[in-house]
């Protein structure tokens, strides 16, 4: 995958020779490693390129040190749901190897194919015309719409998650997960946790492959084409309702793009060739043959909800030295105070 940002130090410590020899015994064609270096974007789960001495190229991406929550850092997820998509309309990098938590850097990783493309990390793509943005996103909304076509069951993934109740079972996981890592007080992530149990919304028994991540920033596209050649970041995925991987999306929508994460708001999107929110839906809609969502403003908060919890578990992590990334806490935690004081206003004005 080609980074944006420079390289960064290595965050695990490890023997480059047991590693290489490691590689070499379970990669199939790895001659012997002959660089390795950290992607310094990111904040999870530290991935690294690698090169061997006949030249080619691999990306290792592993959990990172320490003592981690549990479920987090999810690789052997990465690894399986990526291994299942290859054969789908699901743009994916090739799967390789999978180690234990035994590893030679004492933490368990993947091994994938390196593709050469272009990750786009503000959504605006300023760098880019019109008709290249307008063609960046209708190969998103239409992705997304592949990856919740797909049968789980046909791919192997029919246990990849539990059926049923996804919302209630998400506010609980995320509610839990949020308490294990607060760093400080937060009145509107409590005002909205209470809220979220009490106007769950009913399962309609929808049930399919979701992503966990979807956002511009998570895909890699051709080098010199709007075409999309990968989705990555697999790290949340499961199975679960598809309008939380469509919330999620249209909630970059919403954010400024002073953000920590960049958004859209306030910018003409008509000019930049961009749909709005109710665009982006419908199209999704048309795609899946389906009825637009009822009760969006609950998938919205919750969206909004769930991230705040998972960069409430990156802030700590970062406060106990041990984030992929850990600069940045100060934007770190104004992005939380966002993302929370948004899945307030929303719900209250579902609630209007």
């Amino acid at each position: 995958m080609e980074p944006k940002k420079p390289m960064a130090k290595p965050l695990h410590t490890f023997d480059l020779d047991i590693l290489s020899a490691y590689l070499k015994h379970h990669v199939s064609g790895f001659t012997g490693l002959a660089g390795l270096e950290k992607f310094s974007n990111g904040q999870s789960n530290p991935t690294y390129k690698i090169l061997d001495t006949s030249g080619t190229s691999y990306v290792l991406r592993a959990k990172p040190p320490g003592k981690l929550l549990k479920s987090a850092h999810a690789v052997d997820r990465e690894f399986r749901v990526m291994t299942a998509l290859a054969e789908t309309a699901v743009p994916v990098p090739k799967m390789l190897h999978l180690s234990g938590d035994d590893s030679p850097i004492g933490a368990q990783f993947l091994v994938m194919g390196y593709l050469s493309g272009t990750v786009f990390w503000d959504p605006a793509l300023p760098e880019c015309s019109k008709s290249f943005r307008t063609l960046a996103y209708s190969a998103l909304v239409a992705t997304l719409a592949a990856l919740h076509e797909v049968d789980p069951h046909r791919v192997g993934l029919e246990n990849f998650g539990r059926p049923g109740n996804y919302f209630g079972r998400q506010v609980s996981r995320w509610t839990h997960q949020y308490r294990a890592s607060e760093t400080q007080n937060r009145p509107d992530m409590d005002w909205t946790i209470d809220w979220l149990s009490q106007n769950l919304v009913e399962d309609d028994g929808q049930m399919s492959i979701v992503h966990g991540d979807y956002r511009l920033d998570n895909v890699m596209f051709d080098v010199h084409t709007p075409k999309m050649i990968a989705v990555l970041d697999w790290e949340l995925s499961t199975l679960g309702h598809p309008f939380a991987d469509l919330a999620y999306q249209c909630m970059g929508l919403r954010l400024s793009q002073d953000s920590l994460i960049k958004g859209l708001d306030t910018l003409d999107r008509t000019a930049l060739g961009i749909p709005d929110e109710a665009e982006y839906v419908a199209q999704y809609c048309a795609l899946r043959g389906i009825e637009l969502p009822e009760n969006w403003a609950f998938y919205m908060a919750f969206s909004f909800f769930r991230l705040a919890a998972i960069l409430e578990g990156v802030l700590h992590r970062a406060q106990s030295g041990n984030a992929s990334n850990p600069k940045g806490m100060g934007a770190m935690n104004s992005t939380i105070i966002t993302l929370t004081k948004a899945a307030k206003a929303t719900a209250q004005q579902a609630s209007t």
